[in-house]
Formats: C-alpha cells, sequence, structure tokens
C-alpha cells in the first residue's frame, strides 16, 4: 500500500501531497543488508595510508656496534634493530586497502531498507521549492525551525545548489547532497530525512533534474 505523505513549502504550510514510491519506501527492512553496506562504507572511507619503517629501511646503523664476544654486553649485530632507540619497527602497520566488495543489488537494497524503515517510523519529509537566493545559514535555520525538523536531518537535493547546499553548511546537525548521491550510511545516521520534491522521482535513476535522458537521445538519433 502506497504511503501519502503532505508536501510542504520553506514556511511549514501545507501545499499537497504526494505518494512515497513502493520501491524505495516500502519494502522489507533487512538490517543485516544494512550492516554490510554501512560497514562497507566505513571501511572505504579509511585511507590506509599509514607506514612504518622496518629495520632495513631506517636511516644509518649498518655496521656492528661492538665485536662478537668479550665485552660483557649482549650481542648486537646492528643499531637499527627493533630494540634500539632510532631503530625499525617490528610488525608494523604498511598501507593497506580496506575497502570492501559490495554488489550493486545488495546496495540498493540496503538503501531501500534504510528510507522503508524512515518512512515506516514518519521520518520521511517532502518539501516544495527547497532552495535559498542567496546563502544564508539564518534562512536555513528559520526552515528547519518552522518545518518542526529537529535532530539530525539529511536534506536531498534534486540537483546541485550552491546557495541552498552553503545555507545549511554552517549547521553541524545537518547534512545535505544531490539525490545520486544518497547513500545508506548517510540515511541510517540521520533522524530524519528531507527530500526536494523533485528528488523524489530522480531516486535509484543515478540522474539529477536537468540531465539528459540517453536512451531517449539514442532512440531520437536512431530514427
Amino acid at each position: 500500500m502506497a504511503t501519502t505523505i503532505d508536501i510542504k513549502d520553506l514556511a511549514g504550510k501545507k501545499v499537497g501531497s504526494t505518494e512515497l514510491p513502493d520501491a524505495w519506501f516500502a519494502g522489507p527492512v533487512n538490517i543485516a543488508v544494512m550492516h554490510q553496506v554501512v560497514t562497507a562504507q566505513l571501511a572505504a572511507a579509511r585511507q590506509g595510508t599509514h607506514k612504518t619503517k622496518t629495520r632495513g629501511e631506517v636511516r644509518g646503523g649498518g655496521g656492528k656496534p661492538w665485536r662478537q664476544k668479550g665485552t660483557g654486553r649482549a650481542r648486537q649485530g646492528s643499531t637499527r634493530s627493533p630494540q634500539w632507540v632510532g631503530g625499525g619497527v617490528a610488525h608494523g602497520r604498511v598501507p593497506k586497502d580496506w575497502s570492501v566488495r559490495v554488489n550493486k543489488k545488495v546496495k540498493r537494497a540496503a538503501l531501500r531498507s534504510a528510507l522503508s524503515d524512515r518512512a515506516a517510523n514518519q521520518l520521511v519529509s517532502v518539501v516544495r521549492g527547497l532552495a535559498f537566493e542567496a546563502p544564508r545559514t539564518k534562512d536555513a535555520v528559520a526552515a528547519l525551525s518552522a518545518l518542526g525538523l529537529e535532530g539530525k536531518v539529511l536534506v536531498v537535493l534534486a540537483e546541485r545548489d550552491e546557495a541552498t547546499m552553503r545555507s545549511f553548511r554552517n549547521l553541524p546537525d545537518v547534512h545535505t547532497l544531490v539525490v545520486d548521491q544518497l547513500n545508506t550510511h548517510d540515511v541510517v545516521v540521520s533522524d530524519v530525512v528531507v527530500f526536494d520534491e523533485d528528488a523524489l522521482d530522480l531516486i535509484g535513476t543515478g540522474r539529477r533534474r536537468g540531465d539528459v535522458d540517453t536512451s531517449t537521445r539514442e532512440e531520437v538519433a536512431s530514427a
């Protein structure tokens, strides 16, 4: 059964209603799949550039510090051994790629689960004309207050709008992205998801508003 939701303007007034797409907002919630995808996203975000030098990479210490026998001291082969100050590190960290390959269908299933969970708990809002003429944090705060949005808010736009994104940028609990960047992690860590009205039709298409439909262009060219 389709979920009907009110459409509001930036003043918080109801200006219409719409049905959330069942394909993205009315599916089963698979927690295991969401966990798999979010874990993979966090792993891929790791730089993996940490590096320590082994005894073969540190500078100096090529010679034996003292003879093998007769000094009464422990035998040593090099001052660059791990037990020496300035020596190499034994079993140290080396650069590593932490990314994990996740099937595209699994990613879509995880995003569908996250959005369905938010919709089931009435944590999805739709706003008409979600845009500002000029970057102004005060306008963004006023809009959130009028819409009654609290906590961590994820704002999903139909296209990249610098004025709108910069208006929300100074608010630590608000994250703004374009619909083709929508992902499971950002939905899960947010308390409420706010969609621009035009962004709903573009979920899962990989396109933004104003992009050329390549399939239509190819049909026209072949004709």
